[in-house]
């Protein structure tokens, strides 16, 4: 009889021991993870559902702050077409040479397909990899994640970050743009450069519900015939096909932003190729004037998309004044659309609103724009919005709630660079 509860003691023990060491297997713990944060989510959002947590900008600021901030603003502020404005003309100049005709059909062939399954989050991670293996880069995944997302369940990554990883850790290069076309797409692809897109797809997410969210893709080919890119996608599949309409309106949701790797010594080919894109605040401006062209063409989400763009781009122009204007117009309309359109994840991947505000001396609206997209998350895994809450709470004079968040930020992002000058400035220590 004395011998059974040793046995009893040894199972449990033997079970711990192996459940611990299937723990430390990355894809059995992200399997085991994943269902765990599965039911937190689901206990959450059917408790806060996050489709309702709107965000209402109220653009009342303390006069002299508003006029001071208002004034720097418009000292760096570029010549921009109004939002209502209706573009017709084509973006580019006049041409002085006939363009050359784009083949009917282009495959760049030669990259190492990976999937983003089996680890935590893994989409930007898994597909700058099979965008780097076109240029025989030898790494995989796992050599980017730990550095672009050091902290496993990281929401996003944003694309400067991805750039970033190319230039500090291969022997390549790598620009981000925006504002780009399908033919600028198809462009680059027929000069032999693959192009690595941030766009909105919608899937089944934990509470089993279709909704929007980022995703990355690598376009690697495109067949006028079927009118079709192929697209390497580390969720869905190798050469996963998608028509030139669906890719257009799953771009739109991120400004048309793209990323695209070189080796320097193609830099000038790959600049002959982009054109007026080739410098970066060129192509903010190309991007604004579309989105205003689209802020008044489209309706329902598509058209919350094209104010949240026109805002993304006038703050790429330092228009912080026009930016925060137009995303308090975004920002209204998405309120406005029925519960199960609201792209409610969209602050997860952007931040533009975050500086638009914060140079127009709207702080409160930062606390509460950052608070609100917090809470969307079952696990608040978003260092960028603990960032901008204690910049806008030290500018308000409320240090103890800028530490709590800077600590947040480092703790989900260790080294994140905007975490770690803050902890310097607020005298935290490591």
């Amino acid at each position: 009889m004395r011998k059974i509860p040793l046995i009893i003691v040894g199972i449990l023990l033997g079970c711990l021991l192996v459940g611990a060491f299937s723990m430390a297997i990355p894809p059995i713990r992200e399997r085991v993870m994943f269902k765990v944060d599965e039911w937190r989510a689901q206990l959450q959002y059917a408790i806060h559902p996050p489709q309702e947590a709107i965000f209402v900008p109220n653009p009342e600021v303390d006069t002299i702050v508003q006029a001071t901030m208002l004034a720097l603003s418009a000292s760096a502020t570029p010549t921009i077409i109004p939002p209502t404005a209706v573009i017709t003309a084509e973006i580019s100049p006049t041409p002085t040479l006939t363009p050359t005709p784009l083949p009917a059909e282009v495959i760049i062939k030669g990259g190492r397909y990976e999937t983003q399954h089996g680890l935590w989050n893994y989409c930007a991670p898994a597909t700058l990899s099979i965008a780097l293996s076109y240029w025989d880069w030898q790494g995989t995944r796992t050599d980017i994640g730990p550095v672009v997302k050091p902290y496993e369940k990281d929401k996003n990554v944003m694309p400067y970050e991805l750039a970033d990883y190319v230039i500090g850790y291969t022997q390549l290069n790598a620009i981000v743009r925006y504002g780009g076309t399908l033919e600028l797409i198809k462009k680059l692809v027929a000069n032999g450069f693959t192009v690595m897109l941030e766009k909105g797809i919608v899937i089944r997410d934990y509470n089993g519900r279709m909704g929007w969210m980022g995703h990355y893709t690598v376009v690697s080919g495109y067949k006028d015939a079927s009118q079709e890119f192929i697209t390497q996608d580390a969720y869905f599949s190798e050469d996963y096909m998608v028509s030139y309409a669906e890719l257009q309106q799953q771009w739109r949701s991120f400004n048309y932003t793209f990323l695209v790797i070189y080796p320097p010594e193609k830099e000038t080919q790959l600049f002959k190729v982009l054109g007026e894109y080739s410098d970066q605040q060129q192509s903010a401006q190309i991007a604004a004037r579309i989105a205003a062209e689209e802020a008044v063409n489209l309706s329902g989400v598509q058209q919350t998309f094209a104010y949240f763009n026109r805002g993304s781009s006038l703050v790429s122009l330092q228009d912080y004044a026009g930016a925060a204007n137009t995303y308090d117009q975004a920002f209204n309309l998405m309120a406005a659309l029925p519960k199960d359109e609201r792209p409610w994840r969209i602050m997860w991947y952007q931040t533009g609103p975050y500086f638009a505000y914060y140079y127009t001396g709207r702080y409160q609206d930062i606390i509460e724009l950052a608070t609100t997209t917090i809470d969307t998350v079952a696990e608040p895994y978003i260092e960028e919005s603990y960032v901008w809450r204690a910049r806008a709470r030290i500018a308000i004079g409320d240090s103890q709630g800028a530490i709590e968040d800077t600590r947040k930020a480092l703790e989900y992002h260790p080294d994140f660079t905007p975490a770690v000058e803050l902890a310097q400035y607020l005298g935290i220590q490591s």
